[in-house]
């Protein structure tokens, strides 16, 4: 499931491909080993169709607390169809507290995504990012709260 991940995301960020044909994800362990990091798989009548990875602390500020998904990924024949809103709608419930949901700026269909699946999770109430630039790139980070486990 990763590598299909990695694969759409190579259209936005440079991936290079390892001597296997394969992307890889180095930090992938550490979902089973650091209390900090959650693994999740997406499925849809016993079919597996995606993926989040969810872990604590932000990749751009001191925020140690927030929650941040790190990696999230629905295989494109299931796309549009509600799986992926209701499945980050679940994460932000599932861990209730500060979250961070970054984009980056050439990624227009996944900035599109998450806007739809905040102001739906915000009742209707939308939440603008901040634009932010980390190593030359250009990320859209949007700041939330779930103040309970049934938000």
């Amino acid at each position: 499931m990763l590598e299909l991940y990695a694969h759409d995301f190579s259209e936005f960020h440079h991936l290079e491909l390892g001597v296997d044909g394969r992307f890889g994800y180095q930090p992938l362990p550490l979902y089973w080993t650091d209390p900090d990091r959650y693994p999740f798989l997406i499925q849809v009548d016993g079919r597996l169709v995606g993926l989040a990875l969810v872990k604590r602390g932000s990749e751009f500020s001191d925020r140690e607390t927030v929650w941040d998904v790190a990696e999230f990924f629905v295989v494109r024949a299931y796309r549009r169809q509600g799986i992926g809103l209701k499945a980050a709608h679940e994460l932000w419930r599932r861990f209730p507290g500060p979250w961070e949901v970054r984009v980056m700026q050439s990624n227009r269909t996944a900035l599109h995504f998450w806007e739809r699946a905040i102001t739906t999770f915000n009742n209707g109430e939308a939440i603008h990012p901040a634009r932010i630039e980390k190593d030359g790139e250009f990320w859209y980070v949007f700041a939330l709260e779930c103040k309970h486990a049934i938000c």
